[in-house]
């Protein structure tokens, strides 16, 4: 990966309806303008995240969405919708002066960046996606009712541990009222207990340190309270949105990177989307779950975005 490069430049971004956005530049501030789109949503970004990008040759913004990592207010369900974070996208741009940026996004970055891009066709440069999430129905029910649970059943029985039994029929559901009511101690403990049954499936391997990463409880309130406002909202999506608006992006070139072996998003998800984009490139990494620090994942972004370096130089 790249050395770790230093923002030249960071600031709060007012966006309306009460958020201000954290936002950051790094690299060469005369390169190819890219944006980085973190999961969740409600994840935010790490510094981490700018090793991907040869600082030579790329502008790389990184931003907090809409109540995640540094963005205000924290954890906020206000105002926070699909259509909105893509506006936020159009004001960052803006903002910056950018004509057309190239746009990477990881699992819930790769539903934005879809229907981002989808929406604004003109503006992307080059679509660089990880861990598909396409966030219909069935994805979320895979994860957050029947499917992975079959997987982890251990790491199961500790997710569903904090809701009764009568009122696992539906989770998300059953979660949302815990996120959202006004009792901290019951909001803290689903807050960690949805982010960490997230942690403990990301890696094809067990990763200890992301599941005390994600437990952190200012980061799993976030996690937890924004993501279950999406997926009980359908991630804000028409049923089907991103596979069927899919030609849009056709003239965008595209790399697809998915884990073999993603039980968070299963790989299927990224079979369709190529099928639906058969312009993109799918790379498929055989030794994978879904996280972007597994080695075969991060090696194939890094040389996804040499390559979309090369071809828009």
């Amino acid at each position: 990966m790249y050395s770790l490069s230093q923002p030249y430049r960071s600031l709060r971004l007012d966006v309306g309806d009460g958020h201000r956005l954290y936002l950051e530049e790094s690299g060469a501030p005369a390169g190819l303008p890219v944006v980085f789109l973190h999961g969740g949503p409600g994840a935010g970004c790490s510094p981490f995240h700018r090793r991907f990008f040869n600082p030579e040759k790329y502008r790389v913004i990184l931003f907090d969405q809409r109540g995640a990592g540094k963005s205000r207010p924290h954890a906020s369900l206000q105002a926070n919708t699909t259509a909105h974070l893509i506006a936020d996208l159009e004001k960052i741009r803006g903002a910056l002066d950018i004509e057309r940026w190239v746009v990477f996004g990881g699992s819930w970055g790769s539903t934005l960046g879809l229907a981002y891009a989808q929406d604004f066709p003109e503006r992307v440069l080059g679509l660089i996606l990880r861990g598909v999430f396409l966030c219909r129905d069935e994805d979320i029910h895979w994860f957050y009712q029947n499917g992975a649970s079959r997987l982890f059943p251990d790491f199961w029985r500790d997710f569903i541990e904090p809701i009764p039994e009568n009122e696992r029929g539906d989770l998300v559901r059953a979660y949302h009222r815990r996120l959202t009511g006004d009792d901290e101690v019951t909001r803290m403990r689903a807050a960690e207990a949805w982010a960490l049954w997230e942690a403990r499936t990301a890696t094809l391997k067990v990763d200890d340190q992301a599941g005390s990463h994600f437990s952190n409880p200012y980061l799993a309130l976030s996690l937890a309270r924004i993501e279950c406002h999406y997926f009980i909202n359908h991630g804000f999506l028409e049923p089907g949105q991103l596979l069927n608006n899919a030609r849009r992006l056709k003239d965008i070139p595209g790399v697809i990177v998915h884990g073999r072996y993603d039980s968070i998003c299963p790989v299927d998800q990224a079979w369709m989307l190529h099928q639906a984009w058969p312009e993109a490139t799918l790379n498929i990494i055989p030794d994978a779950g879904h996280a972007i620090t597994e080695p075969g994942i991060a090696a194939a972004l890094i040389a996804a975005t040499d390559h979309m370096a090369e071809k828009l130089a």
